[in-house]
């Protein structure tokens, strides 16, 4: 009878995931051979997450972990332009205005699919394919293999809308070489292509128009090891040829990144950069005068913080200050001046570094109680 209903189970299941794959739902979730395949399908909105695609995405991931006739899984975007460029900030914010409990069910369900994919039992291929910022970089990074192209665009812009770089950035940033995962958070610097796979946050690079082969093969391998998977990627990146004599694109600056990012406060980052007066620094400073004071500090602190952190530990701490993120002023003059009026001018308040007290920072960290994200 067991048998029985376990076979009615994957039946339903099947017929849930034909629902599943009518090309007008935002998230795809289908099975092909031995691989679950998670295809983001918001092209429009450059397959931004929302709420409503977290809530899908999480607990069939948690299925096919425990499905024996599943041996991986596979996420992409649709449309060509981007992965995902990101979680659905607009909405979040209306919420946010109006205390609404999306503010808080948005992030927590979006850092308990973080960590699912971190903690993923099958080995879990992301196919980031254009634009991957933000919230795609969390449904990425965490996973086991990332596979970039010519046209993948990474950034976690966070510090210029009054956010910091969440889904797990105090894990994984603190993480890369040197200190050029500060200087990523806090400047929002973007990277294009090979340099994805230079820095760290991909694992291989293969051409744009080579994935869907690349997919086919990876569908058809039998009953596949995470070395099975591996050796299949490897084979594909290794005949890549695109930009292959193309140098790093930070190369000739990391020295003075792993310097100049080295401070302990965001004061003495600034006083580094001041003195330094090269253009590549001044270049920075400039940037970093456009970002969120508060998000500046937030930020560095997180990274300091995150880099003795387990994954679990990064993800409540980050809950903790998406909160006072959604309690404060910033976010909101954020989204409003580079989303919504694009005006690019936004309004910090308070507008200058020493304005953003210790005890402030402090308080952004402290524990929520009942309310503390549970993993």
């Amino acid at each position: 009878r067991l048998r029985a209903l376990n076979r009615l189970q994957v039946i339903l299941q099947h017929l849930k995931m034909s629902k599943q794959t009518d090309s007008t739902a935002e998230v795809l979730l289908e099975k092909k051979g031995g691989a679950g395949i998670i295809t983001l399908n918001r092209p429009k909105a450059l397959n931004a997450l929302n709420l409503s695609m977290i809530q899908q995405i999480y607990p069939q991931i948690k299925m096919w972990e425990q499905d024996p006739e599943t041996f991986l899984i596979i996420i992409k975007g649709t449309g060509g332009k981007a992965f995902c460029a990101g979680g659905d900030i607009r909405a979040i914010t209306e919420a946010g205005k109006v205390g609404d409990k999306l503010s808080q069910d948005f992030f927590r369900g979006e850092y308990r699919l973080n960590n699912a994919i971190g903690t993923c039992k099958k080995p879990y291929v992301a196919l980031i394919d254009g634009i991957t910022m933000g919230g795609g970089v969390g449904v990425s990074v965490h996973g086991h293999f990332r596979v970039a192209t010519e046209k993948t665009v990474f950034a976690m812009p966070e510090t210029a809308i009054g956010l910091f770089p969440d889904v797990g950035g105090g894990y994984f940033l603190p993480r890369l070489s040197g200190k050029v995962g500060y200087y990523l958070a806090l400047t929002g610097c973007r990277l294009k292509g090979r340099d994805v796979l230079k820095v760290g946050i991909a694992t291989h690079f293969v051409e744009s128009d080579k994935l869907p082969a690349l997919e086919k093969d990876l569908i058809a391998l039998k009953s596949p090891s995470k070395e099975k998977i591996a050796d299949l990627l490897n084979s594909y990146h290794m005949k890549c040829t695109v930009d292959q004599e193309k140098k790093f694109v930070l190369d000739e600056h990391m020295e003075k990144i792993n310097s100049l990012f080295s401070a302990n406060s965001m004061e003495e980052i600034v006083k580094k950069l001041k003195q330094d007066g090269s253009p590549f620094a001044m270049k920075q400073l400039e940037t970093i005068n456009k970002m969120s004071p508060t998000s500046l500090k937030l930020t560095l602190r997180q990274l300091r913080e995150g880099a003795s952190m387990s994954l679990q530990e990064v993800l409540r701490m980050e809950y903790r200050l998406s909160q006072a993120c959604m309690k404060g002023h910033d976010f909101y003059e954020g989204v409003r001046a580079v989303l919504l009026d694009k005006d690019q001018s936004p309004k910090w308040k308070p507008a200058a570094l020493e304005d953003v007290s210790d005890e402030f920072v402090d308080n952004c960290f402290k524990p929520l109680g009942d309310d503390d994200l549970k993993l």
